[in-house]
């Protein structure tokens, strides 16, 4: 690791112990959360998701499984799977993605599935359509309570909070979502981590 690095992650760890509305951020990409329907019909009968590697919220992993996203008008290959399983198959795709794609789904918190876009799924082993199954991840930040209660909001809260960045902006609409199983993080999909000059270690605050 380079000085100038080194120098620029202990800038921001002193920033983040002065401040208390500092929030880590991470940028996420591309990703599907397959039902256990939809487990078996894409990789067979009793099959279980092999886990690769943790992921930043307690509970989450990232599988070794890929899939393909084929909509209208082109193809994404090579999609993460992420356990563990849901009651519905959920896929988050950005808005470049999404015009790829062919398809127009619509900004939504994890989970609100209802009236949302539909895409095909495909492995080598079959193809399902997955109805009311595609959004574009509302950005958000993960907290427990004790986060919130410092940080002086609560569950579904809407904030705004400035990124310091070497491109600096305001995400307005950010939505908070409080869980004592949850680790500290806003998550952003990379059309804004490229709008905002994303690089591992950047933080925002909390301003309204």
């Amino acid at each position: 690791m380079d000085e100038k690095l080194i120098k620029e992650i202990a800038r921001r760890v002193k920033e983040t112990l002065k401040n208390p509305n500092i929030i880590p951020i991470e940028a996420s990409g591309r990703h599907i959360h397959l039902s256990k329907e939809h487990v078996e019909v894409l990789f067979g009968k009793g099959y279980e998701l092999k886990r690769k590697k943790e992921l930043s919220q307690p509970g989450q992993y990232q599988c070794e499984e890929r899939v393909t996203l084929v909509g209208p008008k082109g193809v994404i290959e090579n999609v993460a799977v992420l356990g563990p399983e849901r009651v519905r198959t959920q896929v988050e795709i950005s808005k470049t993605d999404a015009r790829q794609l062919g398809i127009d789904p619509p900004v939504r918190d994890s989970g609100d599935l209802d009236g949302s876009e539909t895409i095909y799924i495909a492995t080598r082993k079959a193809v399902i359509e997955a109805k009311e199954s595609v959004i574009v991840a509302k950005r958000h930040i993960h907290m427990n309570s004790e986060d919130a209660l410092k940080l002086k909001v609560k569950d579904k809260d809407i904030v705004n909070v400035r990124v310091k960045s070497d491109r600096p902006v305001i995400f307005e609409d950010v939505v908070i979502r409080v869980s004592d199983k949850y680790k500290l993080s806003m998550h952003i999909d990379f059309d804004e981590a490229n709008a905002s000059s994303f690089e591992n270690g950047m933080v925002g605050e909390i301003i309204s």
